[in-house]
């Protein structure tokens, strides 16, 4: 099973897949995530996949899904951290994911929402 890492930012879940999911681990993640938007009130998910070497038919479908779900929550999924291979391989495959917004990183997902990460300050 493939560790998932949860946290909120300013009203935003960022999702850290930290190893290839199973098909039951991508269903858990969906449902997972559909529950905390709605109990947290988030306005926004990150799915940070940089870690992912392979995104199978499966699991492009169930971010797509996830979108979908997150946005009649009213919030909005972008993926972010895709490896160029990983994209290649999703056109390849006819996987476009129509209405799924990406980033290429969690900096750039989390401005698309309005917010930043600090910087640490020197000296601290």
């Amino acid at each position: 099973m493939s560790a998932t890492a949860v946290i909120e930012l300013d009203g935003v879940l960022l999702v850290t897949i930290q190893g290839e999911l199973t098909d039951q681990d991508a269903i858990a993640l969906q449902h997972d995530l559909t529950t905390q938007v709605a109990s947290v009130g988030a306005r926004g998910v990150l799915i940070d996949i940089s870690a992912l070497e392979i995104v199978d038919s499966f699991l492009a479908r169930t971010l797509h899904d996830i979108a979908g779900s997150t946005s009649l929550l009213a919030a909005e999924t972008v993926v972010v951290g895709m490896r160029p291979e990983v994209a290649i391989t999703l056109v390849e495959l006819g996987l476009t994911l129509p209405g799924l917004r990406t980033a290429l990183s969690v900096a750039d997902g989390l401005a698309l929402f309005g917010g930043s990460i600090a910087a640490p300050s020197e000296g601290a």
